[in-house]
């Protein structure tokens, strides 16, 4: 008696679900609206976001590299380039040559920005 009835419903559910199913297309056709056919075609690549997001993360990424605390021991007692070197040459109009213009801004806390040649080159790296 149960298989009985597990067969029966088992058959009344194939009969609704299919009586359904062939009724969908007959919806969409009496309402007017084609039936969509799904596509595998791919989209044209588009560089500009690629490259928009490669820009920003490269800003966001050489700022704190230009910024960067080159000299760890800058501003304390122990800084090796807090110690400068100056000569005067023997011609008379000349100015002195010294090593604090280079070291002056690593010993201060500055970073790679902050040098004078390589301040140029930092430039041109965006953030």
């Amino acid at each position: 008696m149960f298989r009985a009835l597990t067969t029966g419903c088992a058959a009344g559910a194939l009969l609704v679900l299919g009586t359904l199913s062939s009724q969908a297309p007959c919806w969409a056709a009496e309402s007017g609206a084609p039936l969509a056919k799904p596509s595998a075609e791919l989209q044209p690549p588009d560089a500009i976001p690629a490259l928009t997001g490669l820009g920003s993360a490269v800003a966001s990424t050489s700022h704190p590299v230009k910024t960067l605390r080159v000299d760890p021991l800058a501003a304390s007692k122990a800084d090796p380039l807090s110690n400068g070197l100056a000569v005067q040459p023997d011609s008379p109009g000349v100015s002195p040559v010294a090593t604090s213009t280079v070291t002056g801004p690593l010993s201060a806390g500055g970073g790679l920005a902050s040098l004078p040649v390589v301040n140029t080159l930092a430039s041109a790296l965006p953030g």
